[in-house]
Formats: structure tokens, sequence, C-alpha cells
């Protein structure tokens, strides 16, 4: 009666025995764990939930002591090396029973990330529109008068040159607002294969850097997503020049870029739930992004190099979010991952 109950909650449930080895877990404990009853029935349950909490020793409090424990926002790692952030309580029934509730955070964790980021990126774009329209207005101008006085300078074709230069100078100006922006063509939703584009952005940068080795890892079991190809050869492109340009610029000793596709399951972006996304993510072993820029990293206009524009990852930011999908980044020195994720399910709108 009880399991039958059980088995319709979202909280994952594990009755233990009193060696903490596992005897009975509901569906959405085979859920987050990612493995059947089948395969872990009387298996020691620390040493399958490894990790920084070392739950093995709450465990066994617990059963000594018959006394409930609760842990917050402990992390743990699960078969395939992938880490959990979850609440767990463990309850003792007996001293031969104990059942452990755990309740998984990352869902709710990311949701609350994708939300803070999506905002400050909405407000961001808010803000380049304004600037881009305040800036365009006197732009015009400013052409325009240069085209009239070199109309006026038939007798003087010397100076022509200083109006040339005005009126490149303005374009270029308008050029770079224009690019604040984001893309400014319409998209065309087409089935497309992830990889085609992989391998076209993988075939430019070589082109422009032969000597950085480029890996690929690819899941040939990936479905045809519904997108516009051209915008998102421009969004993993920026990427890649990007890893690129850190890789030898910092002269990386065997520079590496991986690019890997993988499909993820019943997977959350923003407040939506997806029943399944492709991850396409390009890691390389350069320096890594400084730390001050980790927050700020895909606003317009912020870019770790001098001479960068810093509006690479912004683009292909906006790119993303026109598909329905974003872009995360994960940094330390010897290892930076951007994850591009998009929904493999076709748009109704």
């Amino acid at each position: 009666m009880i399991q039958g109950i059980t088995e319709h909650l979202s909280t994952a449930v594990l009755l233990l025995d009193g060696g903490l080895r596992l005897t009975w877990m509901n569906p959405a404990a085979e859920s987050l764990l990612a493995l059947s009853l089948s395969r872990l029935d009387g298996q020691y349950l620390p040493d399958l939930l490894a990790g920084e909490d070392n739950i093995g020793e709450v465990l066994a409090k617990s059963r000594d002591a018959l006394h409930p424990y609760t842990q917050r926002e402990a992390r743990l790692c699960i078969a395939g090396g992938e880490i959990l952030t979850v609440d767990y309580t463990v309850t003792p029934l007996s001293a031969d029973q104990l059942l452990l509730e755990m309740q998984p955070l990352d869902r709710l964790l990311r949701i609350s990330r994708e939300e803070a980021l999506q905002s400050r990126q909405e407000s961001m774009k808010i803000l380049a529109r304004g600037l881009a329209h305040e800036v365009k207005n006197p732009l015009g101008g400013i052409r325009g008068a240069a085209q009239l006085l070199e109309r006026d300078l038939v007798d003087a074709p010397q100076l022509k040159e200083f109006t040339h230069i005005i009126i490149e100078e303005v374009d270029r100006l308008r050029d770079l607002v224009d690019s604040m922006l984001g893309p400014n063509r319409i998209r065309h939703d087409e089935p497309l294969n992830v990889h085609k584009v992989l391998e076209r952005v993988r075939s430019l940068v070589l082109a422009e850097e032969p000597s950085v080795n480029i890996q690929r890892d690819y899941d040939p079991s990936l479905p045809e997503l519904h997108g516009d190809e051209a915008q998102l050869i421009q969004a993993v492109l920026n990427i890649a020049r990007n890893a690129v340009q850190a890789l030898t610029e910092s002269a990386t000793p065997m520079p590496t870029l991986i690019m890997r596709t993988r499909a993820r399951r019943q997977f959350t972006l923003g407040a939506q739930r997806h029943r399944l996304v492709c991850e396409l993510s390009l890691t390389d072993n350069g320096p890594g992004i400084p730390s001050e820029l980790h927050e700020t990293l895909f606003y317009p206009m912020v870019s770790g190099r001098a001479e960068g524009s810093g509006l690479g990852l912004s683009i292909a930011q906006s790119i993303l979010h026109q598909h329905r999908g974003l872009i995360e980044c994960d940094s330390e020195p010897g290892r930076t991952e951007f994850r591009l994720l998009i929904p493999l399910e076709k748009r109704h709108d």
C-alpha cells in the first residue's frame, strides 16, 4: 500500500536495510539516479552516492541513534560522474530499516539562474536598443553633412579625403551599433543536422588557425533540430573563435578544442521542461576566463581581450534565445566549456 502511493510521488524515496544496502526505491528515485532498482538492488548506498557530503556518515548516525536527520543542498555524485544537488531526509523506521527521501534542487537552481540571466539579457537588450537609437540619429546627420560638404569641394579634391574618412567612420560606427542589437534578419526555421553546423565551423576555424587540434565527440543518434542554419553557424563560430584566440594568445601547449554533442532528456530551460534537448559543447584547454567577467560574459561590449569588440558572445546568446535555448559557461584555468542548449522539438507559434 505504502509503496503503491510512493510510486506516484515526485520525491525520490529509497528503503535501506541495517547495512545501508538498497532494498527498494520508487520510480522518482530511479529517474534521479538514472539506474533501475534491478541494477541497484542490494548495493551499498554510500558507494552509489559519493561526493563532497558524506551521506554514509549521516545514514549510519541516523541508524545508530534512531533519530531522523535532514541535510540541505547536499552535493552527491551519482553513476557517470554527474553531480546532483539535493535536500534529503533519512528516517529510521527500525534498527534494520531506513527511509531516505531526496528532493532534487538542480532544476529549481537552474530555473532561478536562467531566469536571472535572461532578465539581465533583456535589460541589456533594452538599454542597447535605446542607445542605438540615440547614437544612429546624430550619425545620420554627420554622414549627410559630410556628403554635402564633399559636393562643395569640387575645387579642392585633396580635401575630399577627409570627407571620405568621416563617411567611412560613420558607417563603421553604424555597423557596430547594429551589431550590438544582435541578429537583425528574420530567422528561417528548417530541419538541420547539428553536426553539419559543427563541421562547417570546424573547417572555418582550421582554415584560420591550423595549429589548434580540434577533436570531435559526436552523438550520431541525435535527431534533426529545427532552426536557422546560418545563424547557428554564426553562434558556434563566435564561441569557437574566442576559444582559439585564447589558446593562441596564451601560447597554450598542445592547444585543443573539443566539439561534443549529446542528447539531454527531460531537461529544463528557463521555466519550461523539454522532452529532448540538444547539448552542443565547446571545451578548450586554455587559460580560462577571468573570474570578474563570469557574471557579465554575455553582455555587449564586454571582452577579456584589449582588441576584442565584446559582441561575439552577446550575439551568440541572442541567437540561442531566438531558438528557445541558451548558452552556459563553466571556466577555470586549463578548462573552459561553453554549452549550447537547444530544444529538439519543433516550435509551434
